[in-house]
This record gives structure tokens, C-alpha cells and sequence, in this order.
């Protein structure tokens, strides 16, 4: 009854626009003060501190670091091109290219809004002048800025990996085949609308301008290079990956001499302020943490469903359904702080693994910063191509039946995301 009563408060101040972090703490504040009075407030202090520094967690602002300086440093137009000369002579070449520059993009930054921040302002505008609908381009952006979360490194993944005490390494790793999977299959839907609505190619398949283009971009692949060899090949943990990526970030931009600071300021500000973010969400939580595992909630919670199905496929369908709806109303970060906490018991006595969990709960909140209401990645593609949210669902929809699909096997096929990680780490 007591959590009922403090889920409909934490519901109730959500809905008025408390900020998440907020209404998190104060519902974990007065869940604290029902079951064991003043007395267990004294170390609140120390306990949220001690919980926003753990060492993980300090991969998050140094990756939207070096998003901020790869983009500031004209890396990110250098990878254009070379995408371009690529890929750009298939129908609907334009839109391949956002995707196949997002899939990249998504190896340094990590974080979905600063993939669809950072592409879309560049990306969509040109597809428009080239004839691509508005609700097109705005659509194949948010889609594809969302493999930000499922290929390494990831946001949301280090944050799962501190809520459940598990790897973070294993995590990237199980998210490189779900990734490129969701990047092929986006490709495919591009391809059949490029070819139903006649969009136009770039440039011609020319072998010295993809030798130009590479030769121009050859710097900028030393940083996927440094973060996932130095990952995958055991010399660096994620967070030492995350200041390596920022200093190789720093080295290229100073090689390539044109980098923007005006841009970078606002960037790193603006990343300063989504760090600020997490880290308060992350406090926040310690807060509901410790009073859920006082209370023995998340036993109790896996006791209920494990009294009706003790069948691992049924316990992950009804998990999906339920990550699926929370990611219409809730951030990837906050769904994943309030939640993880909850339910991590049920995964342990239920037998599944808690890397190939984290792996499914990260697609499931990739869809759903494509579904409205929140659909924080859709609302800021809709903003730079100054289109109709419920528009470009409609187009958007296509997009998000490939992540769906990827969501499935990855579910039900666990060697899909897991051989790479029994072959690096088992």
C-alpha cells in the first residue's frame, strides 16, 4: 500500500512538471521517513554523493566531450564526405548517408540527442533542398541517432551498468551486432522509399574521390580505432576509454586547424547541462534505492511474477512490454535509474543474464525516444526540420518496426548480441 501511495506521488509530480530528479528523491525521502523515520536521514548527504561519483559514471561527461570537440573540430564534415563518396551514388544516397555517419557518430559520443543534434543540423537541411520530404528527413535522423544507444559506448548502458554492478565492457560488446543490424535495416527502409517516392543520388561512384575523401577523413578513424580496440582488446576500461577518445578528440580536431570555438562552447555547454542531468537523476536515486531495498520491493516484486511464470521468454515478454510502455513517458536515463534497481532480483532468480538484460533494455528505450509523448531524439530531429511530431510519426513508424525487430531477435536469439561477448570475455 505504502508503494502505491508514493508511485501515484511520484506520478502526480511528474505530471506538473517537477523535474524527475526531484520528485525522485522526495518520493524516496518520504518512503525513507514512513518506514523508518527521521533517523535514517542523516546520511542522505553523503549517501546521494556517494552515489553520482562512482569511477563508471565519468565516462558520461567526457564522451559528450568528445562528441562536442569532434563536431566543433570539422570532423564531422570530413566523415560526411567520405559517407558520401561511399554510399551516395545508391537512390536516396542522402539519406544513407545520415545513417551511415550516425553509425559512426555513435561510436564517440554516445548519446542519441547529441547524434541527432549534431547530424541533423548539418544533414537535414541539404536533404531538403534535395527534394527529401521534411517528415522524411526529419525521420530517418531520429532513427538512426538512436543506434547512439546501441552501439559502443553508450549513456544508457553505463548508467545500466552501475544500477545492476555489471560490466560495462561486456555491455558495449553485446551492443556491436544489434547495432549494425538496426544500422542495415534502416538502410534497407531509406532504400525502399528512396526508390517509391524517386528520390535523387549524389555523386557518381568515383574511386579517386573516395580515395580523396578517405585520405582527408584518415585522422578521424583513429578515435573509433582508440575507444573500441582499447575496449575490446582488455587494455582500457570504459572510462579510461571515455578520457582517450577526449584527447584523441583534441589531437584531430588541432590536425585538421579549424575548429569552431563558438560552437564548441555552446556544445560543451549544452553537454555540461545533460551531465548535470544524469548525475542528479543518479543521486536522486539513491535515495528510492535505499528505501526499495529496505523495504524488500524488488523481492517481492520478483517473487509476484515468478509465482505465475517461471519461463524465462514469458518473464522477458512481459519486461519488454513493460520497458516499452515506460519509454513513452520517461528519459532513457531516468527509466533506467528508477527501474533497473526494481527488477535487477527478478533477472537473477529468473537466470538471465544480466548483460544480454541490459542489451534489451537499451533497444527498448531506443524506441522509445521515437514514441511520443517524451520522444526526447523525435521532438529535437522535429525541431531542426521544423516538422509536425505526429507528421513525421507517421513516416517514422517504418523506421521504428527495424528497431523492433532487432529488439525481438536480440531477445529471443541471445547468441545474436552475446557470441562476441563469450568470445572476448567467457
Amino acid at each position: 500500500m505504502l508503494m502505491a501511495a508514493i508511485f501515484v506521488a511520484l506520478l502526480l509530480m511528474i505530471s506538473i512538471n517537477v523535474p524527475i530528479a526531484v520528485a525522485l528523491a522526495m518520493a524516496g525521502v518520504i518512503g525513507l521517513l514512513a518506514t523508518e523515520g527521521t533517523d535514517s536521514l542523516v546520511t542522505i548527504a553523503l549517501d546521494m554523493y556517494d552515489g553520482s561519483t562512482k569511477f563508471s559514471l565519468i565516462a558520461i561527461p567526457m564522451f559528450v566531450l568528445a562528441g562536442a570537440i569532434m563536431n566543433a573540430g570539422g570532423i564531422t564534415d570530413r566523415l560526411i564526405n567520405f559517407v558520401t563518396s561511399l554510399i551516395g551514388f545508391i537512390r536516396g544516397g542522402l539519406a544513407m548517408v545520415n545513417i551511415g555517419v550516425s553509425l559512426f557518430f555513435a561510436e564517440i559520443s554516445g548519446s542519441a540527442v547529441a547524434d541527432v543534434a549534431a547530424m541533423g543540423s548539418i544533414l537535414i537541411p541539404q536533404m531538403k533542398k534535395r527534394g527529401y520530404s521534411k517528415e522524411f528527413s526529419a525521420a530517418v535522423t531520429s532513427s538512426s541517432a538512436s543506434l547512439a544507444i546501441i552501439i559502443p559506448p553508450s549513456i544508457p548502458m553505463i548508467l545500466y551498468a552501475a544500477s545492476a554492478n555489471t560490466s560495462v565492457e561486456q555491455l558495449f560488446v553485446a551492443g556491436v551486432v544489434p547495432g549494425l543490424m538496426g544500422a542495415g535495416g534502416l538502410m534497407g527502409v531509406a532504400y525502399f522509399f528512396a526508390r517509391r517516392y524517386n528520390f535523387p543520388t549524389e555523386d557518381a561512384f568515383n574511386i579517386p574521390r573516395i580515395r580523396e575523401t578517405f585520405v582527408d577523413a584518415l585522422p578521424a578513424f583513429t578515435l573509433p580505432v582508440i575507444i573500441l580496440g582499447g575496449i575490446f582488446g582488455g587494455f582500457v576500461t570504459a572510462t579510461e576509454a571515455a578520457g582517450l577518445a577526449v584527447l584523441a578528440a583534441v589531437v584531430v580536431s588541432a590536425w585538421y586547424r579549424n575548429i569552431n570555438w563558438k560552437h564548441l562552447r555552446t556544445a560543451m555547454l549544452d553537454g555540461g547541462m545533460q551531465t548535470a542531468v544524469v548525475m542528479l537523476l543518479v543521486a536522486a536515486s539513491v535515495l528510492m534505492g535505499g528505501f526499495l531495498t529496505r523495504a524488500q520491493i524488488p523481492q517481492q516484486l520478483a517473487e509476484s511474477i515468478l509465482s505465475i511464470t517461471t519461463q524465462q521468454w514469458a518473464i522477458l515478454l512481459i519486461l519488454n512490454f513493460f520497458f516499452l510502455i515506460i519509454g513513452f513517458f520517461l528519459h532513457s536515463a531516468a527509466a533506467i535509474i528508477l527501474v533497473i534497481p526494481i527488477v535487477i532480483p527478478l533477472i537473477n532468480a529468473a537466470g538471465i543474464d544480466p548483460v544480454h538484460f541490459g542489451l534489451v533494455v537499451t533497444l527498448n528505450l531506443a524506441i522509445g525516444q521515437q514514441t511520443p509523448p517524451v520522444a526526447s531524439v523525435l521532438i529535437t530531429a522535429c525541431s531542426v526540420a521544423r516538422a509536425n511530431i505526429w507528421e513525421v510519426s507517421k513516416v517514422n513508424i517504418w523506421f521504428v518496426g527495424v528497431l523492433l525487430f532487432v529488439l525481438m531477435i536480440s531477445t529471443y536469439v541471445p547468441a545474436v548480441p552475446m557470441f562476441l561477448v563469450e568470445y572476448f570475455y567467457r
